[in-house]
């Protein structure tokens, strides 16, 4: 924690100087007026003086006035401070979420993700205005209140070091067996951001199944689980009160039976008495703002640990920035030269896989679920990099390029298709924000979504709910695919993007491709053999080995895989023709 505030509050020194110097001004006006307030009990009202005690009341209201601007000017720092810091924490942790490469993503996950960037940073906010609000104010006004009873009357602070020491023993307890609950809870609001996240977003497959009352019942007991901690936690803290107030009122009790006799033999003053008692009123009161003090901090250094924990992952995906890229046009476009790849230690999901693809090429890559097909191409834009081998592009090392440099020439549609609320000219910019609404429409025209578009009354203007829910699923892919072609890539990926598509939609897209996307190299990936057996060169994929490479016809003769693919989805007369 002491890591992140030395580096998001070097920007607000001042604050946190001014702040706590404004309370601490605040906490030395309060341990005046029990001083006031004796002096109105021991001299006003003892010797009946209306004026004095109305003087010194108006005494006791000033200071009461200005100990609250004092605390309204520490409040606005302690805003201003935590949530400058708060932000600025935000921002960059999200600036470095989108620096990790999807290897660490997959590794945190998303929904701790969330979780860190929301509930962990607004743990640390709170912790930021706690500090300057409170960390200085209430030991000094624990030691101050014990400073002031020993100038009051030495005998009977002794009291009042036993009721601090009695105090402080069961603010340890409680806290040394709550503070293992609150790091706990932490990680159990991950797994509540989990669920929830599956659950919203899988709304529609839970329906479709039926699965209500299982989710349902899953996520009360995810729920129940970190219930039940917050209830221990809170059993546990719910005997400071109890105890802390029963020491107190014991303490007061003791003060007011021995300085009563004290009063009566003349050794101390009425008001002095009463000043004692509300200085071990003002002990409890900061003694129990110490123990809250030390629950929030406590989830504030659960949370900074989860934060730096992100702060110090880094990608392994390194990014280039230095060389100066000199492509060779007589070069591939792409070229795999002895790939190997794996997710984490153990088999490869690629291995040993080499080809190359020429400019202009359509390449098709088919293969039974799970063999590799998305995982090669995440390759070519480095989403992940290659244990072993290389990926050339235009003759040069992907691992050469900078991220910027190589995407730009990559139009990607994923296996999911994603729009983002908005408009559909909005969603269509992503790639170029300086498209015109021209080449907007010629994307959507060669993806086959432009008539459903302009069928809609607001036509690019129409508004994409989020996700794209306000359009069936073969327009989302169409939409995705107008968006990735809309900039006119070098190089366009369509992972499985035409499974949502019938087969005269298809057939129209792959034609509007080949004969409006000069230069433009295709690379599909699908489950249909009719989508891919007209490419120019087609790579069968077996257990992440490369079980083929051809065309449609030399496949048929060298791979029995692929004969085996075609065989089992089309007619024989269709698979030779």
């Amino acid at each position: 924690m002491i890591k992140l505030f030395k580096a998001y509050l070097k920007d607000y020194k001042f604050h946190i100087i001014v702040g706590p110097l404004c309370k601490l001004f605040e906490a030395v006006l309060e341990l005046i007026v029990p001083l006031v307030m004796a002096n109105i009990i021991d001299v006003g009202v003892a010797n009946r003086d209306t004026g004095y005690i109305l003087i010194m009341g108006g005494v006791m209201v000033l200071l009461g006035f200005i100990g609250l601007c004092s605390a309204l000017v520490c409040q606005y720092y302690a805003s201003v401070a935590s949530q400058g810091c708060g932000t600025k924490m935000r921002n960059d942790l999200f600036k470095h979420i989108n620096s990790l490469s999807h290897k660490e993503l997959d590794l945190i996950g998303t929904p701790s993700l969330i979780t860190r960037i929301t509930n962990d940073v607004n743990q640390i906010q709170n912790a930021v205005a706690m500090l300057i609000r409170l960390a200085l104010r209430a030991p000094f006004l624990v030691i101050g209140a014990m400073v002031m009873a020993i100038i009051i009357d030495i005998k009977l602070s002794v009291i009042f070091f036993v009721s601090a020491v009695l105090i402080g023993l069961v603010l340890y307890f409680v806290m040394s067996k709550s503070v293992p609950f609150y790091k706990a809870i932490q990680k159990k609001l991950d797994k509540v951001s989990l669920v929830s996240r599956e659950n919203l977003s899988g709304n529609r497959v839970i329906r479709a199944f039926s699965k209500q009352n299982q989710e349902q019942k899953r996520f009360n007991e995810i729920s129940d689980d970190l219930s039940y901690t917050s209830i221990r936690v809170g059993k546990l803290s719910a005997l400071l009160s109890p105890a802390t107030f029963a020491i107190t009122n014991l303490a007061i009790v003791f003060i007011v039976w021995f300085g009563s006799k004290g009063a009566n033999i003349g050794e101390i003053m009425s008001g002095d008495i009463i000043a004692l008692v509300n200085y071990m009123t003002q002990i409890l009161l900061a003694m129990v703002v110490v123990a809250n003090l030390v629950v929030l901090f406590t989830k504030a250094s659960a949370s900074a640990q989860r934060i730096n924990q992100v702060f110090e992952t880094e990608s392994s995906v390194i990014e280039n920035t230095n060389t100066k890229i000199n492509p060779n046009n007589n070069a591939p476009k792409i070229e795999f030269d002895n790939v190997c790849f794996s997710y984490s230690e153990g088999e490869n999901e690629l291995s040993n896989i080499s080809f190359k693809i020429n400019k202009g090429d359509t390449v098709g890559i088919i293969g039974g679920t799970g063999s590799g097909k998305s995982t090669l191409i995440n390759l070519i834009p480095r989403f992940y990099d290659v244990n072993s081998g290389k990926i050339l592009f235009d003759g040069v090392n992907v691992k050469d390029y900078p991220f910027q440099t190589l995407r730009k020439q990559i139009g990607i549609v994923p296996q999911q298709s994603v729009l983002f609320s908005g408009t559909v000219r909005e969603n269509m910019k992503w790639q170029n924000p300086n498209s015109t609404d021209e080449e907007i429409l010629k994307a959507l025209e060669i993806a086959q979504a432009k008539d459903f578009v302009l069928e809609k009354s607001e036509g690019l203007d129409t508004m994409v709910v989020q996700g794209g829910k306000n359009f069936s699923g073969g327009q989302r892919q169409r939409l995705c695919i107008a968006r990735a072609i809309v900039s006119m890539p070098k190089v366009l990926i369509l992972d499985d993007s035409f499974s949502a598509l019938d087969f005269a939609t298809d057939a129209a897209l792959r034609k509007a491709l080949k004969e409006q996307t000069e230069n433009m190299t295709v690379i599909i990936v699908s489950q249909r053999c009719s989508t891919i057996k007209n490419s120019d060169l087609i790579l069968v994929l077996d257990n992440g080995g490369l079980a083929g490479k051809g065309n449609h016809k030399e496949l048929l003769e060298s791979c029995p895989l692929y004969k085996e693919i075609c065989l089992s989805q089309l007619e024989k007369e269709e698979v030779y023709k």
